[in-house]
């Protein structure tokens, strides 16, 4: 008798196991995607800040930074797509725009980096010439 109330008791804990298999992939889901947010220096979380226009890009291309992010610390940096890096400029002003003479056809990233040399935000955009 013991052990059919033994297997009774199987479907049971099969349902709780999955239930709670569920609960903790949502956790960990939830607590992934708070980890990722950056905060911006107003301290509003957001993911982007940074725009940048045109991509593909053929002769120059403009960076938009957010209110907070200029007339401060913070540096542009452009790597070509094997990591050398290729350009930089201080973040001076609101719209920073790079002249893309003597850049290859590819893809580049770029890298927003604050006083510390932390990555605050990052990209890629493409060059592309005719």
């Amino acid at each position: 008798m013991g052990s059919s109330a033994f297997l009774l008791k199987i479907p049971i804990f099969t349902k709780l196991k999955k239930i709670f298999t569920i609960i903790i992939v949502l956790l960990g889901i939830t607590f992934t995607t708070f980890a990722q947010l950056k905060p911006n220096p107003e301290g509003d979380p957001a993911v982007k800040t940074v725009k940048f226009y045109p991509n593909p890009a053929i002769t120059a291309i403009n960076f938009e930074l957010p209110r907070g992010y200029y007339n401060k610390s913070y540096s542009l940096q452009i790597y070509n797509f094997m990591g050398r890096k290729v350009s930089e400029t201080n973040a001076a002003a609101q719209r920073v725009a790079f002249s893309l003479d003597g850049f290859y056809r590819g893809v580049y990233i770029f890298q927003l980096r604050d006083q510390f040399g932390k990555i605050v935000e990052s990209g890629k955009f493409q060059v592309v010439k005719y």
